[in-house]
């Protein structure tokens, strides 16, 4: 364990989930799944399937998992779980004939949901584990330093954030992608990852991308599923329930990390430059999902009018979400809030900005970024 990260409590409550159920527990590598397991579930018996030792001895005999676990043990964790589908036939007889809750944990679903797999037919439910958040890093949190570091934990707190990035996204190519066999094509794969990183919180065109990365448009519609698969990008649907102004159909694509979306792009986001407020839009995004995924289980969309009007968010179908890289918001950079409202569909109407004060402009509400941010763990959006 890298002593330097601090011990920081996360929002996952992962005794308590085990107390009733089986779980798959995703995120990216690096996210903290093993530390996590480590700090809150000691005594517990762990299968960490990136041992060659371990691995090797249940791939060859997946039934000694069963073998080496006493009659009193009644909570396991297998960490890695995609590099051993198989092993989940086992994990199925234990739940099944011994009551055993299994905390399941993986950097890619990627194999989990090729034809074949045992997917535990519903004894296990589903969570996932994001980089730090406002409310975990509690007053160790910093906008402008999440946003130009990201905050997978190891590279928030390194005294070297950029190599460390750069390192990230070549262990993130070698070992996720190439070496999973999602692509035996890397060189391809890794023209086509810098030319999504630059289209990074925007609705893509595919024909373009392809165009850029020199892949055929096929290509990269696989491969944006392989970057969804692995949990490196996340796809925001449109929403679409607007009738005054005719929404647009297509999806909006955010990398899980800012850190990692810039170090791809080659860029430093600094205050003041449009790719700053890019990198905060992102920083949001990650931020809503975290809280979705931990506490609401609000769907999350974005909307964009064929005239023009786009909104960043929409959280559930109750409240829109503009981000505003500004310390001083217009009146025009609240037209396209305006414009939704006038639909009457949405409860709240949120510009998210980097001003100093709250303050109300008409039906919406200008808010400072960490204001928002606080409001949104206490629960004010659901």
């Amino acid at each position: 364990m890298d002593t330097s990260i601090p011990s920081i409590p996360r929002t996952l409550d992962l005794p308590g989930l085990l107390e009733k159920k089986s779980h798959f527990l995703f995120g990216p590598r690096q996210t903290g799944k093993t530390t996590l397991i480590r700090r809150t579930l000691p005594g517990v018996p762990v299968y960490d399937l990136l041992d060659s030792s371990v691995f090797l001895s249940l791939s060859r005999n997946p039934g000694r998992l069963g073998e080496e676990l006493g009659p009193d043990v009644k909570v396991v964790a297998v960490d890695e779980i995609q590099r051993l589908p198989e092993l989940l036939n086992e994990v199925h007889r234990l739940i099944e004939e011994r009551g055993i809750r299994f905390l399941l944990t993986g950097s890619s679903a990627r194999k989990l949901r090729q034809g074949g797999v045992n997917l535990l037919g519903g004894r296990a439910r589903t969570k996932y584990l994001h980089p730090l958040t406002s409310r975990e890093l509690g007053e160790r949190f910093d906008l402008a330093k999440a946003v130009q570091r990201g905050t997978i934990p190891s590279i928030h707190f390194s005294d070297d954030p950029s190599a460390d990035l750069e390192a990230y996204a070549g262990t993130y190519l070698q070992q996720e992608v190439v070496a999973e066999g999602a692509t035996r094509n890397a060189p391809a794969f890794s023209r086509f990852l810098r030319v999504a990183a630059l289209c990074n919180a925007t609705i893509v065109n595919f024909t373009n991308v392809a165009n850029d990365a020199q892949v055929p448009r096929t290509t990269v519609y696989e491969y944006f599923e392989i970057l969804k698969d692995t949990l490196i990008v996340r796809e925001v649907p449109a929403w679409r329930r607007t009738t005054r102004r005719k929404p647009i159909a297509s999806s909006k694509y955010y990398f899980f990390d800012i850190g990692v979306a810039s170090a791809l792009q080659g860029r430093v986001l600094r205050p003041g430059t449009p790719e700053f407020g890019a990198g905060l839009e992102t920083y949001i995004a990650h931020e809503i999902t975290a809280f979705s995924d931990y506490r609401s289980g609000d769907s999350l969309s974005h909307w964009r009018s064929t005239s023009g009007f786009e909104v960043d968010f929409i959280l559930g179908d109750h409240t829109a979400v503009e981000v505003k890289a500004k310390e001083n918001v217009s009146d025009r950079d609240l037209k396209p809030l305006r414009a939704l409202a006038e639909e009457d569909l949405l409860r709240r109407y949120v510009c998210v900005s980097l001003e100093k004060r709250a303050r109300q402009v008409g039906g919406v509400s200008v808010l400072p970024c960490t204001e928002f941010l606080d409001a949104l763990w206490d629960g004010a959006y659901m």
